[in-house]
């Protein structure tokens, strides 16, 4: 179960999205994700990727900073487990509140059904598992067939979920398994196996994209959805400015008051600027094996956040 709204920060760009919701083709799920009672969370065998066939000196970023490869894991790890506990405020921080409103468009339009079987990665905290089974709740009072596996490489935040759904009333439900595993790796999750896959400002901490991109191509059945949420590149130069100066000004000191953690929180600023822009992730998704209709993405607030989407056909 992993994660203030002023009217000016939302503006326009908020209020005109254009609903791009198509429902994917729908089937079982595998038995093996249902949930046992009380909620427990799966361990897949592996977690940590194996860099072997990789050259030893292979470096990746680490926010603004150069690490080795096989550090990286580590250190997102760090970070997280240091945040776990106030990721909502964390959240609410590095968006004003608005990430509340980017999850429910991200539901909008999935449009999911009583029978929609969903993997939410890096989704420890449960915000968008709680979100869909609320969607689902809509259609079908008793939820039909519909299940989400919620799979996080970070313990503390599946730990956080787990309360969520504890504290919801949920922590009997068949309709929800927590998965401690990798977005790079996902073995244990079946090919052709899920009808959706999510992963919500979460992929930007991952060391190789393309590798998660993979996976998400292998797990998802032919018609399946890849959705990813996540912070993107603000195109008008007026708000991209002001919107740098309160990221890099406000969000660390904002980190240290809250949660006694300004260099958590500096990083998860710094990682939103080494992420690909808008078009370019889309096609890393196209590279991928995906199927994108139009641009392959919706900006939400300007491009402070943005929807990507594409069909495994």
């Amino acid at each position: 179960m992993s994660r203030l709204v002023t009217s000016s920060f939302l503006g326009r760009s908020h209020a005109h999205l254009a609903s791009r919701s198509m429902v994917p083709v729908l089937s079982s799920f595998t038995a093996r994700h249902r949930l046992v009672t009380p909620i427990t969370t799966r361990y897949l065998s592996s977690t940590r990727i194996n860099n072997r066939d990789d050259k030893k000196d292979t470096t990746t970023h680490f926010g603004f900073k150069t690490v080795p490869e096989q550090q990286k894991e580590s250190l997102v790890h760090s970070v997280f487990a240091s945040v776990a506990d106030n990721y909502d405020v964390m959240n609410d921080a590095m968006s004003m509140g608005v990430h509340r409103l980017w999850k429910n468009t991200l539901i909008e339009r999935m449009s999911p059904t009583a029978e929609t079987r969903l993997l939410d990665v890096a989704g420890g905290t449960g915000d968008i598992a709680l979100r869909f089974l609320d969607a689902v709740r809509q259609v079908e009072p008793n939820l039909g067939n519909a299940h989400v596996t919620v799979l996080d490489i970070n313990e503390e935040m599946l730990r956080v979920g787990e309360k969520r759904f504890a504290a919801a009333g949920l922590e009997h439900s068949p309709h929800v398994a927590f998965v401690h595993g990798n977005a790079e790796v996902l073995d244990g999750i079946p090919d052709n196996s899920v009808d959706v896959y999510t992963i919500a400002f979460g992929i930007r901490n991952c060391t190789h994209i393309d590798r998660v991109i993979a996976q998400a191509h292998r797990v998802l059945k032919r018609g399946g959805r890849f959705m990813v949420l996540e912070f993107g590149k603000v195109n008008n130069p007026i708000l991209a400015t002001a919107y740098d100066q309160y990221s890099f000004r406000m969000i660390p000191h904002l980190g240290q008051i809250l949660a006694n953690d300004r260099e958590s929180y500096q990083y998860l600023v710094e990682s939103i600027r080494k992420f690909p822009s808008q078009p370019q992730f889309a096609q890393m998704m196209r590279d991928g094996g995906f199927q994108t209709v139009g641009e392959g993405y919706e900006d939400l607030t300007f491009g402070v956040a943005t929807i990507w989407s594409g069909w495994k056909l």
